[in-house]
């Protein structure tokens, strides 16, 4: 299998997609084998997010990771999707128009690459709602 396909079958990396529980209604992301609430009688199903959600709080990160550097400053958020689960990811917007309680959508971005003339990566990343 090549490399570019490898990453393409992440699905839920690229499509946000987790899991629902459907004898609880809880959702999950990243996906579940099995519903930490109902254990083993859970019934466990992949679930496309939408991808909208709201900031819960946020930092601006001024020092970043080698492989990151470049990149710096940049916001990291907390977000709640709409379903309810938590994830962190990065927020491309100013910096003065972040904000807790900002809505949010989810976007097919860049995420780095190995070298100049390597491998890129990609997944999803946030961007504001056009309705803020």
């Amino acid at each position: 299998m090549s490399v570019p396909r490898f990453w393409r079958r992440l699905k839920n990396l690229y499509n946000l997609i987790g899991t629902h529980c459907k004898k609880c209604g809880e959702y999950y992301y990243p996906p579940r084998n099995m519903c930490p609430k109902c254990r083993r009688i859970g019934q466990v199903v992949p679930f496309k997010f939408k991808g909208i959600g709201e900031v819960v709080t946020f930092t601006i990160v001024h020092s970043a990771a080698k492989d990151f550097a470049k990149n710096t400053p940049y916001i990291l958020a907390i977000i709640k999707l709409e379903e309810g689960p938590h994830l962190t990811s990065q927020v491309i917007c100013n910096h003065n128009d972040i904000h807790i309680g900002m809505k949010v959508k989810s976007a097919f971005r860049k995420l780095g690459e190995e070298s100049e003339k390597g491998m890129i990566y990609y997944g999803t990343k946030f961007v504001p709602l056009a309705d803020n």
